[in-house]
């Protein structure tokens, strides 16, 4: 089948969106991609969206400007799809939704997206599954990382030989290990672009470190970085994710822009390290995805750390893609009624399936 998906990150930049055929199993064609940006409006209700969630902590009333930050993306994933589908041409059997994450507390069985699934099939004329976490959090699971089924098939895609790591480094870095026998390990990591990105955005200097400018012209900071890498977290085995929000800037508020920036490149690169000395085995190599593999400084970080790290697309792969894509392949396997989570992966008792289905009729789903 023909499927959608998007993905909406917590860097807030807009919405990704993408189709691909795929049966659920294995992807059978890339079709085409875009990132549409949020306008400066948008992202500032998101933004003040985000920022209440997290002073609530997801208790009392949702506020009014949470209404209008769902509107916002259902507003976008409507133009994306439209562009998508004007670039495309052929029909779409199905679209993934992911709803913009404001807030994500898997130890209450708490994650909130925003979005209105139901006003985008409306809107699209095509069944949309969305709710994806939502299903392993009520069975007891992290409901994060879900994408490591579609590394799994993007690696059988490829010809990888395993075991091997794909990393996502958006505003939080998750991690998926496969091995040779089968063996699927997720988790998340601890923050990638997202503590670099807020420090610059704290100091009025954009939205990010462009081509990690700032980070290779400081010093990392020896008692800043003990400093965040304090944290039980990242010595936690097992199944485990973050919220972006999880981890202050207090550590790095009184260096220079360069030096807090190298010190937070830096404590990225350590906690994906302390990650893989989790591991059963050391990953022949590791695929690097998301907007932290066009940043040289911290990809050096990475290598030195780590060891051999290619960026997705030097394997053929769409890096910037990729969770928009495993969206569209989630999809796919909820309405086959495979699984989406796993054990290894949430902490899930059992592989289990997910998913909400909204205005699939049921001929679509026979």
């Amino acid at each position: 089948m023909r499927v959608l998906g998007f993905m909406s990150g917590t860097s807030l930049d807009g919405v990704d969106a993408a189709i691909i055929e795929t049966d659920g199993v294995t992807v059978i064609e890339f079709g085409p991609a875009l990132l549409l940006p949020f306008t400066t409006e948008e992202r500032s209700i998101l933004v003040s969206a985000t920022e209440d969630a997290v002073l609530r902590d997801g208790r009392g009333e949702t506020p009014a400007v949470s209404g209008a930050a769902a509107q916002v993306v259902l507003d976008a994933h409507v133009r994306a799809a439209e562009q998508l589908r004007a670039e495309d041409g052929g029909d779409l059997d199905l679209v993934g939704f992911h709803g913009q994450t404001v807030l994500h507390r898997p130890e209450r069985r708490l994650t909130i997206q925003l979005g209105d699934p139901s006003a985008l099939a409306d809107a699209l004329g095509v069944p949309v599954v969305a709710n994806l976490r939502q299903m392993d959090l009520a069975a007891g699971g992290q409901g994060a990382p879900i994408v490591p089924a579609y590394h799994a098939a993007l690696a059988d895609r490829i010809g990888a030989e395993r075991p091997i790591a794909f990393l996502n480094l958006g505003g939080v870095a998750n991690l998926t290990w496969l091995g040779r026998d089968g063996e699927m390990i997720a988790f998340d990591t601890g923050p990638a672009n997202g503590l670099v990105d807020l420090a610059v955005q704290a100091r009025g200097l954009g939205r990010y470190d462009d081509g990690g400018r700032y980070a290779a012209a400081g010093h990392v900071d020896a008692g800043a970085l003990s400093s965040l890498l304090n944290s039980p977290y990242f010595h936690r085995a097992g199944a485990k994710s973050l919220d972006r929000y999880d981890f202050s800037l207090d550590a790095v508020t009184s260096l220079s822009i360069e030096d807090a920036a190298a010190t937070l490149t830096a404590f990225t690169a350590e906690t994906v390290g302390l990650a893989a000395d989790q591991l059963p085995s050391a990953p022949g190599r590791w695929v690097i995805c998301g907007g932290g593999r066009h940043n040289p400084t911290m990809m050096r970080a990475l290598a030195d750390r780590v060891g051999r790290c290619d960026t997705a697309d030097a394997l053929g792969l769409r890096g910037d893609f990729i969770e928009a894509e495993a969206i569209a392949f989630l999809a796919a396997r909820s309405v086959a009624g495979l699984p989406i989570t796993f054990p290894g992966t949430t902490g899930v008792p059992h592989p289990m399936t997910g998913g909400e289905r909204f205005g699939i009729s049921q001929e679509k789903t026979a």
